[in-house]
């Protein structure tokens, strides 16, 4: 493997991951400029996160048809093209459908470079490479609210999409001119129904948890989209079942690395994907800070996962996925439940330590469910492994976000008492069980699951190779 490769593709991966969360802080100003409401406005975030549903399944079958690299690198441009239009965007539908042409290239850019480096990297290399590809995941949306407020205060909101481009630009020169030549494969003929009931199942998901955690439309809206898309997945299970070319192939659950690495890691994300939407609101709501106080102390997750990056692969090779993963759900949960405990009067050392110790698993985490959803699969089904993984991280995050915000109005109903520290406690409490679950999953796994990758039972081996001699 080029040692170059997972570094390209991670850039690109941090300009998407930063850029979906950038807006955040800006959507007043955005909303004031183009004449409509912050509110209104979030239908833009919901926009790209339907785009991401809608074609990342069929992102496998493009990287086969057209090569992975290619796809890659016309990606970018399209999510260029999209930072563009936002840019631009001098009303409120302008300014949605800018952002669902950015998902679209948002689309493609996450699980074919994840397919790039599958295919490029041997498997005992692995868990290095994407530790490499997991921190843009991590860093991104963590520093990407105090990088739009920042923007938005000192320039013009204006720049946050447009500095996408100098970025996006290397990202193509680099990527044309490092990353290895990956030809198309032989592709089988395009599931075309299952790709409308994928869409719609995905998208009718993700939009209406969207809806019910982003108050831009009534309630009942979001609880429709999810029953119309909860139908359609049901749908596709039907035809998947049937068809000789499923868009997704559903098969590869028989497989129970891969189906613990997908539904372990799903369901941590619904836990833990609570976070970046709780904390900023404890803090600023809570506490007092401003957005800005808010992103620097957040930002000492990144932090921790940025230093997971040097030491995962020999964690991994000294315990294994099975332990690795138990632990690091477990632990994960118990930081969680530990942010239910912090006040105004929390030292602040106190609260950066506890959330630096969080970033640290939740990347070590994230980092070897990726690396196991690889570990036993074979190489023809990488595609297939690729796409599945996406919708199923897609779909997580947004529900993890979904169930944060609905525990604070769950307590906020019950006990009629404005949004506080009470609530909070009850949202953390809640999404750290969530997050904790995962480990009965892996916990059943074999000591030596994903071996191959991790080094874990080929170091076991070599360690009783002399007493057979």
């Amino acid at each position: 493997m080029n040692r170059t490769t997972p570094l390209i593709l991670a850039v690109a991966l941090f300009m998407e991951n930063m850029d979906s969360t950038v807006i955040a802080t800006s959507l007043p100003a955005i909303a004031t400029d183009i004449g409509t409401s912050p509110i209104a406005l979030k239908l833009a975030l919901t926009a790209y996160l339907v785009s991401l549903a809608i074609f990342i399944p069929i992102s496998a079958w493009m990287a086969d048809r057209f090569g992975a690299k290619l796809v890659f690198r016309v990606a970018i441009g399209v999510f260029m093209l999209g930072s563009v239009a936002c840019a631009i965007s001098g009303s409120l539908g302008e300014f949605v459908l800018a952002r669902f042409l950015q998902g679209m290239g948002g689309s493609m850019m996450t699980p074919v470079a994840r397919l790039v480096l599958v295919r490029t990297t041997e498997k005992s290399g692995l868990v290095a490479a994407m530790a490499t590809l997991t921190i843009p995941a991590l860093v991104g949306p963590l520093i990407g609210p105090p990088v739009g407020g920042f923007i938005t205060t000192f320039f013009a909101w204006h720049w946050i999409f447009l500095i996408n481009i100098p970025i996006g630009a290397l990202g193509i020169w680099l990527s044309g001119r490092f990353l290895p030549e990956i030809p198309p494969e032989a592709t089988r003929p395009i599931d075309v129904r299952g790709f409308f009931l994928s869409a719609i199942a995905a998208s009718g998901v993700v939009f209406g948890l969207s809806v019910v955690s982003l108050p831009a439309l009534p309630p009942m809206v979001g609880v429709v989209t999810i029953a119309v898309g909860l139908a359609a997945a049901l749908l596709y299970i039907r035809h998947a079942r049937r068809t000789p070319y499923p868009l997704l192939e559903l098969k590869l659950f028989a497989n129970p690395v891969f189906r613990t690495a997908i539904l372990g890691g799903s369901l941590f994300r619904v836990g833990v994907g609570a976070a970046p939407f709780l904390l900023p609101l404890l803090f600023q709501l809570g506490f007092g800070l401003s957005p800005f106080q808010s992103g620097m102390i957040t930002f000492a997750t990144a932090a921790g996962a940025l230093s997971m990056k040097f030491v995962a692969p020999k964690i991994l090779k000294s315990m294994g996925f099975r332990t690795v993963l138990t632990v690091a759900s477990v632990a994960s949960a118990g930081l969680m439940a530990a942010n239910a405990l912090f006040t105004s009067q929390t030292p602040y050392l106190v609260i950066l330590l506890v959330l630096f110790l969080a970033g640290f698993l939740r990347s070590l985490f994230f980092t070897s469910s990726n690396a196991l959803v690889f570990a036993d699969i074979e190489a023809a089904q990488s595609g297939q492994a690729t796409a599945i993984s996406a919708v199923a991280q897609q779909t997580s995050v947004a529900l993890g976000v979904a169930v944060g915000g609905g525990a604070l109005e769950l307590w906020s109903l019950a006990t009629g008492q404005a949004i506080g520290g009470a609530g909070f406690t009850f949202a953390f409490l809640t999404v750290a069980l969530i997050s904790g679950l995962p480990a009965l999953m892996y916990a059943r796994m074999a000591a030596d699951a994903g071996g191959s990758v991790s080094g874990h039972r080929l170091r076991r081996r070599e360690a009783d190779e002399p007493q057979q001699l």
